[in-house]
């Protein structure tokens, strides 16, 4: 490679960033985007709107009641109207749980009969709906094993949060917004280098000048690189101090797993810069690229391993289920490369870089079409 032609271009494109402004959007939508999604985003349901029907009126539904109306999972309210008019105010949205309690329940509980409790929750949204069901069973559990009726306290569950003992939203979406940011903020900045020469004409300097493609292109990614290599650490710094995120892994894994995973973002925007013609093009097609599997296959909203079908397959056709991965390892858990998944998911990280950017080093033609 000739160090001296590389210098130039370096000097070429870095002048270009600053005089153009765009420095200023590499730092800013890397935290707007990890701000708006790390606060946003909220897994836990809090205050549903709950309403009881108790038609026991016993010491033991009151001490039901009880348990519902001191949780900050429920806004709880206790109402003397018929199931069909409770179903109809769930029917126009206006509460989200509806709990029965039938007559002659604490009667039947003490003799140790077969007793049901009523309980309609709005499902409109599955994962909200499953979340407030788990709420109404733990109450419900939680009742049973203070030893009310004959057969409860006869089993006990005794079980521990691990990696994520406050079972805070944070520390479930923050880092894995690592994969979203640093696959799309990079992506887009290098789909615009070669596209924007195309645009304005300064391309055919290239293409009639003795500049070598590997030359052209190592000048065209360092200086993105370098630039999207300071927003690890910045996202780190949000992740920990703002967000307030543990960190129990290795930094050196953390930070060099990143890097790989920024080029192999700057290699798809490269890609797309090289197969369009315009910058509109490019920015469309990389953000569709990039942003819709990079929130999908992130593993924040669903387990890769709870996808089936094409959708487990399509998981592991994009590199943003493997570093994130590795992300929630080095922030909630902590195994490193004890772990021989990360270290397998690190080296396919690996491949997957190389082979993008011999792929756009292949596709890269030093011609007129």
């Amino acid at each position: 490679m000739n160090r001296g032609v590389i210098k130039a271009y370096i000097l070429k494109e870095i002048s270009e960033l600053l005089r153009s402004r765009v420095i200023i959007m590499v730092y800013l939508i890397p935290s707007m985007i990890m701000f708006l999604f790390g606060n946003g985003i909220k897994m836990e349901v809090k205050n549903a709107d709950t309403v009881i029907l108790d038609h026991d009126r016993s010491k033991l539904s009151l001490h039901i009641i009880s348990k519902f109306e001191h949780s900050k999972y429920f806004s709880t309210k206790v109402l003397d109207i018929s199931e069909r008019e409770a179903l109809d105010m769930m029917k126009q949205g206006k509460i989200g749980i509806l709990i029965i309690i039938p007559e002659g329940f604490e009667k039947k509980v003490l003799k140790g009969q077969k007793v049901d409790i009523a309980v309609f929750v709005d499902s409109a949204f599955p994962m909200r709906g499953m979340t407030m069901e788990s709420y109404v069973e733990g109450v419900l559990y939680q009742v049973m094993e203070e030893g009310l009726g004959r057969s409860a306290g006869l089993v006990k569950i005794n079980h521990r949060n691990l990696f994520n003992q406050a079972m805070r939203d944070e520390d479930a979406i923050v880092p894995g917004l690592f994969g979203i940011i640093l696959l799309v903020s990079p992506a887009i900045l290098s789909a615009l280098l070669i596209v924007k020469e195309k645009e304005t004409g300064t391309i055919f300097n290239f293409y009639s000048s003795p500049v070598r493609k590997i030359d052209f292109l190592v000048a065209k990614l360092t200086p993105v690189f370098f630039l999207h290599s300071i927003n690890i650490f910045i996202l780190f710094l949000w992740a920990t101090y703002v967000f307030d995120v543990p960190f129990r892994g290795n930094f050196a894994i953390f930070w060099l797993v990143s890097e790989i995973y920024i080029v192999i973002s700057l290699s798809i925007g490269l890609l797309v810069s090289i197969v369009t013609r315009t910058q509109i093009v490019a920015l469309l097609a990389v953000i569709i690229i990039t942003l819709i599997p990079g929130f999908l296959y992130s593993g924040i909203m669903m387990p890769i391993s709870s996808m089936k079908g094409e959708a487990y397959i399509e998981a592991h056709l994009f590199p943003v289920m493997y570093y994130n991965h590795i992300i929630y390892d080095t922030f909630l858990i902590g195994q490193g490369f004890s772990s021989p998944k990360n270290v397998l998911y690190m080296i396919i990280l690996i491949f997957y870089g190389l082979f993008l950017l011999i792929l756009g080093s292949l596709l890269m033609k030093k011609e007129m079409k």
